[in-house]
């Protein structure tokens, strides 16, 4: 541009200029100083150099520290927790010998040994969602519980003897939940459910798919399961046998915790219900007084989805349901549903509950409260399995989903009596 098209005035112009440039270019022009020090003085001292050398890479390690952190991917150690415990149920501490009584409170930890007695039951959830209800005279050892700094979580459980059922939530991409059973690994996917049966004495082994999917591997030999198909095996050498089982029917009435209330102080007749099988000829109907079905009140087979049974007296039952095929051959059991039958009361009054306030624990809320003793105790439909002769209550909650939650408690007396109460808990 020549002088007379120059306008007057003050002209600006500039380049923008980051940190990390500048500090590159400062490097850049120091190294080749030193290049030339070094052709220029022979004998400059190689010490010297090898001090600047330092410094340099110290300072390009300052560079590369403004760029955001990787993943590095290192395993954080997690706790699972019960959130149910029944009869008699134990832990062994992985750095301790000794069995101690389960606790609400005492934590789960990988190498911890869980165990259950003849008429004993618990439940663990573990931070990925997953819940193992571990069924009586089983023992479980806890062989990883563990999540990176990716989200990214392992669950394995070991079934050492016993019978367990498990399920599984919905976790990130890249996560393992895997149950093992004699030496066979089951990998179940999200939203998965699953029962493993192990007999060592006897030497027998399975693997049954209830929901989602999975695959079993052992000895080199890998096996896909789906929906009611199973895998078994017996001894080190047997190979895995995979085959379709029929599936439970699902009860649907009475509803599990539903009141009954009778007019009659002494018996009630109670229908009960469920759904039909397509593959089923007939059904198994028990009914017990207790969860663990170790005594029947009613243990009978019909061919229809529905049957009234007669003269049940007052106190809480528990039922179940399983279909069997033409060849005989049984389906697992349905889930287990509890009902009351209730004396009928011209007044139903309100009773005692209060609650604590809840302390959360990740996605797991811990409920603690008080009711009227004798009262049992429901927190979103689950009912609470261990309640204070004093009225003391202690509940863990499965894994709830991120967001506003709604946490229902209702306390309930075998005369009818009802308390009901609600609060809202925000999950992150």
């Amino acid at each position: 541009m020549s002088s007379d098209d120059r306008k007057p005035g003050i002209h600006v112009a500039w380049t923008q200029v980051t940190y990390r440039s500048l500090v590159l270019l400062i490097l850049a022009v120091a190294v080749a100083f030193l290049i030339a020090v070094r052709f220029t003085f022979p004998q400059f001292s190689e010490n010297t150099m090898k001090k600047a050398g330092d410094l340099s890479g110290k300072l390009l390690e300052r560079v590369a520290g403004m760029a955001p952190a990787v993943g590095t991917g290192a395993a954080t150690a997690q706790q699972a927790h019960f959130t149910a415990i029944d009869g008699t149920v134990r832990v062994k501490k992985s750095n301790g010998n000794s069995w101690t009584p389960a606790d609400y409170n005492v934590p789960l930890e990988k190498g911890d040994v869980v165990q259950t007695g003849s008429e004993g039951m618990a439940k663990v959830v573990f931070n990925d969602g997953t819940s193992y209800t571990v069924r009586q005279d089983s023992l479980i050892v806890i062989q990883e519980n563990s999540a990176n700094d990716q989200q990214q979580t392992n669950v394995a459980v070991a079934v050492s003897t016993g019978t367990v059922d498990l399920s599984t939530a919905t976790y990130s991409q890249g996560s393992k939940s895997q149950v093992i059973v004699a030496g066979a690994t089951a990998s179940l996917a999200p939203e998965s459910a699953a029962q493993v049966h192990n007999d060592p004495k006897a030497e027998q082994h399975e693997i049954l798919m209830k929901k989602g999917t999975g695959e079993v591997s052992r000895n080199g030999e890998t096996v896909k399961l789906a929906n009611w198909e199973k895998i078994s095996f017996e001894g080190q050498q047997s190979r895995l046998e995979k085959t379709k089982e029929i599936g439970p029917p699902t009860p649907i009435a009475p509803a599990n915790m539903a009141p009954l209330f009778s007019s009659d102080a002494a018996m009630k007749d109670v229908e009960f219900s469920w759904t039909a099988m397509a593959n089923a000829v007939g059904y198994r109907l028990r009914i017990s007084r207790n969860p663990y079905f170790s005594s029947t009140l009613v243990d009978k087979k019909i061919t229809t989805a529905a049957v009234t049974v007669t003269n049940l007296g007052q106190g809480a039952y528990y039922w179940m349901v399983q279909s069997y095929d033409a060849a005989g051959k049984e389906s697992v059991e349905s889930e287990k549903n509890r009902f009351t039958i209730i004396a009928k009361s011209s007044e139903t009054e309100a009773i005692d509950l209060e609650l604590d306030p809840f302390i959360q624990h990740g996605h797991v809320i811990e409920v603690t409260g008080k009711t009227q003793v004798g009262a049992r105790v429901m927190v979103n439909g689950s009912e609470v399995p261990m309640v204070t002769g004093d009225g003391q209550f202690h509940y863990f909650t499965p894994p709830l989903p991120t967001g506003e939650a709604v946490i229902t408690v209702t306390a309930q007396t075998a005369q009818g009596g009802v308390n009901t109460q609600q609060k809202k808990i925000v999950i992150q």
